[in-house]
């Protein structure tokens, strides 16, 4: 089970919704629906009550002030506003300063704090403030595009739709070519 989560009351939660939708939780496709939806709800929440900083605690000294880009890490959150998915791809740059983390690290950081209810403006202001903080890096850049389901199957319905949220830091937000480096490396196929 997930930190912090009552499976047991998420599931009876979920059994009222059914039967407030008019539905039976005791008919046959539905008896294990409440658990199922806990066990969904635990594992998409499972950053919620964890530190994603701790990934970048492991840092080698390095003589590289060049960008540093992990594009395209697939990632799932929760919209806090409808508790319905939204997928996308993150891009993370950063530019060293005397020192660099595992790859596989910076995509650990988004998928915990992919694993949250949330916007994407915070996840994406998360992630930047994050790397810059633990990385005392020179500079931090942060893109994210995702579909929102809540735009997909509902409401306005526009499946395919994208957001997009950047957060810069440094100099990635200060030097004017350095962004536009940096966003031409995130864009770039």
């Amino acid at each position: 089970m997930a930190i912090g989560c009552d499976l047991p009351k998420i599931q009876r939660a979920v059994r009222q919704i059914l039967e407030a939708l008019g539905e039976d939780p005791d008919r046959n496709g539905l008896l294990e629906t409440p658990r199922r939806v806990a066990k969904m709800y635990a594992e998409m929440t499972s950053g919620l009550h964890l530190d994603p900083g701790r990934h970048l605690e492991v840092v080698f000294p390095e003589n590289y002030d060049e960008i540093v880009l992990v594009r395209d890490i697939p990632f799932t959150s929760l919209c806090e506003h409808h508790l319905l998915p939204f997928t996308g791809k993150a891009h993370v740059a950063y530019l060293p300063n005397g020192k660099v983390t595992g790859l596989s690290k910076l995509a650990r950081v988004v998928e915990e704090i992919a694993r949250r209810p949330q916007v994407q403006e915070r996840m994406t202001l998360t992630i930047a403030d994050l790397m810059e903080e633990r990385l005392g890096s020179t500079g931090v850049a942060v893109v994210i595009e995702a579909e929102h389901s809540c735009m997909a199957i509902r409401g306005v319905k526009k499946p395919g739709t994208m957001t997009v949220t950047s957060a810069l830091r440094g100099s990635f937000k200060s030097n004017p070519s350095t962004r536009a480096e940096v966003l031409s490396l995130i864009t770039s196929r």
